[in-house]
């Protein structure tokens, strides 16, 4: 990775909610997804439980990429990685997840949670490549994560996998 990862700040919220539909732009167009949730608020993601870190550029120091982990019922689950478009295939994205699972050892958790698309490369395949492996969802958070993909018809764009690493 060519850049730094540092603690998001609130003055991050727009920018990290520009990174997301940025990134979500290119998702939708090789899942074909005529429907899509939009972003979530920046400002949302800052205050939830858990943390969020900011991947920068080396030359200039701009966002180029998030990772939003949550805090739910003393688990950690990796909500979100969004690397700019532009800015992708350079490690930014693999910085930042190895970023947050340091930063989730430090706060004393032993594993870390995701959802993701089994069959898109820079999803599943990605995440098995740092570690993550195919899961079940144990706890009612993950359970209900099901039902809430369901709800927002992203299961119908393809298969939804949970992956756990291990810390």
């Amino acid at each position: 990775m060519t850049g730094s990862i540092r603690p998001a700040e609130g003055a991050d919220a727009e920018v990290i909610q520009a990174i997301e539909t940025a990134a979500d732009a290119l998702l939708i167009d090789v899942l074909g997804a005529w429907q899509w949730p939009p972003a979530a608020d920046g400002a949302s993601r800052l205050s939830s439980p858990g943390f969020v870190l900011v991947g920068e550029d080396e030359a200039d120091h701009s966002p180029v990429g998030f990772v939003h982990v949550l805090d739910v019922d003393g688990h950690a689950h990796l909500e979100q990685l969004s690397v700019l478009p532009e800015a992708g295939r350079r490690g930014h994205g693999r910085g930042l997840v190895a970023a947050a699972l340091d930063e989730a050892r430090e706060r004393g958790y032993t594993r870390v949670t995701l959802r993701t698309y089994a069959e898109v490369p820079w999803n599943a395949p990605f995440y098995a490549s740092c570690g993550f492996l195919e899961s079940i969802p144990e706890t009612p958070f993950l359970r209900d994560l099901v039902d809430v993909e369901a709800s927002l018809g992203l299961d119908r764009y393809g298969r939804r996998v949970q992956m756990t690493v291990e810390l």
